[in-house]
């Protein structure tokens, strides 16, 4: 997706990848694309099957192993874990080691997505388009593709400054995130992500345009108080991380007061049979 480079979707199956600007080129999850070949969406049982694989690869020799490399990628908690990973090439001969009727549309896909990043570098307007086009697919609004991207932009500007100010990405980003999320919702990624029955997916991708309103506000007030206060480093951000989500909750409280509605709910956008929540795109 364009919106975070570090995701891209292949049918309902979210791929996490990195881009290595020096060597330009892609590193897919392995597991992620093991995953959409399988058609599994339970994390453990797709992580047995490439234990399994991995284990029968070695013994047969195969340089498919070899060649995977590990990076910290973003997991299903927020937090990142090393993750085995492979550029193009060898996740295409991975690819050939699964039987699996998706094989030649992951092939298909690769071939397509391997060249995004490139592309997008040259032309942002690109990553606009493509993630605009993404949620137009999975049936979101007008009205929250435009609240979606807002909030992005304004995201994107509190990392900014975290980035010219000691931050560290990674760890150091997820934990103030966190802060701020806790404290303007009364529950923790991991929670809000349980409420609206979540797993591997985006949470943002599935906040009701409220939800994205007042995440925004707290990313905002987070943002503007820092810069008052010169904020400095991981330790002296998380104060503005609380105070901006907490003017997020005051005023998540009194809308609340006013209308009788909870705004953090455990609707969602996913689709399924099994799936009890369901949130209408308004």
């Amino acid at each position: 997706m364009g919106q975070d480079n570090s995701l891209a979707v292949f049918e309902e199956f979210r791929i996490r990848r990195h881009f290595d600007e020096v060597k330009e080129k892609w590193y897919f999850s392995v597991i992620d694309i093991i995953a959409a070949l399988t058609e599994q969406s339970d994390f453990k049982k797709a992580q047995s099957y490439w234990t399994t694989l991995k284990n029968r690869l070695k013994t047969e020799g195969s340089e498919v192993v070899t060649n995977c490399d590990k990076l910290k990628l973003i997991s299903a908690d927020g937090k990142k874990y090393l993750t085995d990973v492979a550029d193009v090439e060898t996740i295409l001969r991975l690819v050939q080691s699964v039987p699996s009727k998706k094989a030649e549309p992951i092939k298909m896909w690769l071939a397509r997505v391997g060249y995004e990043r490139l592309e997008e570098i040259s032309d942002p307007e690109k990553a606009l388009n493509r993630s605009r086009e993404y949620w137009q697919k999975h049936g979101r609004s007008e009205k929250w593709i435009q609240q979606r991207m807002l909030g992005q932009e304004t995201r994107n500007k509190l990392t900014d400054y975290w980035s010219q100010h000691g931050v560290k990405e990674g760890d150091e980003f997820a934990i103030l995130t966190s802060i701020i999320h806790s404290e303007w919702t009364g529950l923790t990624v991991k929670e809000h992500k349980k409420l609206k029955n979540l797993k591997t997916q985006n949470l943002r991708d599935h906040m009701s345009e409220a939800e994205l309103i007042f995440t925004a506000l707290a990313e905002l007030s987070t943002r503007q108080i820092a810069e008052s206060e010169s904020a400095e480093g991981f330790e002296e951000n998380k104060s503005p991380a609380k105070k901006g989500g907490g003017i997020a909750k005051d005023a998540r409280k009194a809308l609340e007061a006013k209308t009788g509605k909870n705004i953090v709910t455990g609707e969602n956008f996913l689709k399924g049979k099994e799936e009890k929540r369901k949130l209408k795109d308004k």
